[in-house]
């Protein structure tokens, strides 16, 4: 059994980043954890029911993907720039020390939205092997209208070395992904369940199967 933590910056960036795998994870008898980083609040324009709502969803999605875990970190959304490097590396690593993870899937270090660029250069601060020699692998997600409308043209612009094989579970992905009824948009917004199944179709093509999800490996210990 391998013991796999996933860090969100948001609630739905796991499931559109890597539901499917979580899924099959918890097939294979894996033990998933999840970490949120920020949270919805009065103060950043949010009413009292989104807030409640969003509660609900957070649960619903723990049950869904059977996240053994849930720790979630209440740092203001969109405001991660606000806080010190140094609190988020701490935080982190408090959670990876306690969970004693295998296998960690976080966001892109170049998607356009600051909270996952601070995440993923957070985690990876707080991910060296000489502290968490149990960490095996460490793989940035792709999330759409993040991911793909990032204007990055260096060497750091997403480009997946990992594809696995999400046939079995895509329905059940987009099953979980209806859970956030207010982030799904209609079509042709890339948001849309039309898209989110194009996509895993469009990276199963690659690899010759239905559907998959990618990854960018940053780390792989054998």
């Amino acid at each position: 059994m391998s013991k796999i933590l996933v860090i969100a910056p948001h609630p739905d960036d796991e499931t559109l980043g890597c539901g499917g795998t979580i899924l099959k994870h918890n097939h294979h008898g894996d033990q998933c954890n999840w970490l949120i980083m920020t949270k919805i609040s009065n103060s950043t324009g949010y009413s009292k029911k989104k807030i409640q709502k969003r509660e609900l969803e957070i649960k619903k999605v723990k049950r869904l993907l059977s996240f053994k875990n849930v720790i979630n970190f209440n740092f203001e959304t969109t405001k991660l720039d606000t806080i010190p490097l140094s609190i988020l590396i701490k935080s982190i690593s408090e959670v990876i020390k306690k969970i004693k993870p295998n296998i960690l899937y976080i966001p892109c270090s170049s998607d356009i939205h600051s909270d996952h660029r601070i995440t993923s250069n957070a985690v990876i601060a707080s991910s060296k092997s000489f502290r968490h020699n149990y960490i095996k692998s460490i793989r940035e997600y792709e999330v759409l209208s993040e991911t793909d409308f990032s204007l990055e043209i260096s060497s750091n612009k997403f480009n997946p070395n990992l594809w696995i094989d999400i046939s079995k579970f895509l329905n059940k992905k987009i099953q979980v992904m209806r859970t956030y009824s207010s982030e799904i948009q209609k079509f042709p917004n890339p948001r849309s369940i039309k898209n989110i199944k194009a996509l895993a179709i469009n990276r199963g093509c690659s690899i010759s199967c239905a559907a998959a999800e990618t990854f960018r490996i940053l780390k792989q210990i054998g």
